[in-house]
C-alpha cells in the first residue's frame, strides 16, 4: 500500500501545506467568533480539526489515485482535477476571511463543491476508496457552503 514512501508523505504533505498557507494569507479565523452565525455553527476549535483530517484524507485518495496502475493519462486527468478542487480550496478562505467577500465566496465554494464532485468521479475508476475518502470533505464543503450563505445573510 505504501510502495513509494516518498510519494505518500509528499501526498500527506501537500493539501496541509496549501491548507496552512491560506489560513495564514487568509488571516485564520480571527473574525468568525465575532459575526452573525446561522444555527448549528461549530465552535471556531472545531474547524482546524476537521480540516486537518480532510486534508490527510484528500492527500491520501490522492496517493492511492497516484500509485494507480491505470492508464497514465486517466490518473493525469484525474490527479489534475485534484489540483483544481486543491487551488479553489485555497481560494476560498483567502476570499471569505481576508477579503470578507462572503458571496464571491460563497461562489468560489460551489466551485469548490463541482471540482470535488467531479474529483471523485475521475477517482472512482481509478480506485473506488480514493473516491470515497473524499466523501466527508464534499459533506463538510456542502456544511460550509451553508454556513458561508448563512454569514453573507446575517453580517
Amino acid at each position: 500500500m505504501f510502495g513509494k514512501p516518498k510519494k505518500f508523505w509528499l501526498s500527506l504533505a501537500l493539501p496541509l501545506a496549501v491548507g496552512g498557507l491560506a489560513a495564514l494569507l487568509s488571516g485564520g479565523m480571527g473574525d468568525f467568533k465575532n459575526m452573525q452565525q446561522p444555527p448549528l455553527s461549530p465552535p471556531g476549535w472545531v474547524f482546524p480539526i476537521v480540516w486537518t483530517i480532510l486534508y490527510l484524507l484528500m492527500g491520501y485518495s490522492a496517493y492511492r489515485v497516484y500509485s494507480s496502475e491505470k492508464p497514465q493519462a486517466q490518473i493525469n486527468r484525474a490527479l489534475t482535477l485534484y489540483g483544481i478542487q486543491l487551488a479553489l480550496n485555497f481560494i476560498w478562505p483567502i476570499v471569505f476571511f481576508g477579503f470578507h467577500a462572503y458571496l464571491l465566496a460563497f461562489f468560489v465554494l460551489l466551485l469548490l463543491w463541482i471540482a470535488i464532485f467531479l474529483t471523485m468521479r475521475a477517482f472512482a475508476p481509478l480506485d473506488e476508496t480514493a473516491s470515497d475518502l473524499l466523501i466527508p470533505y464534499i459533506l463538510w464543503v456542502t456544511f460550509a457552503g451553508y454556513l458561508n450563505i448563512g454569514v453573507y445573510f446575517l453580517n
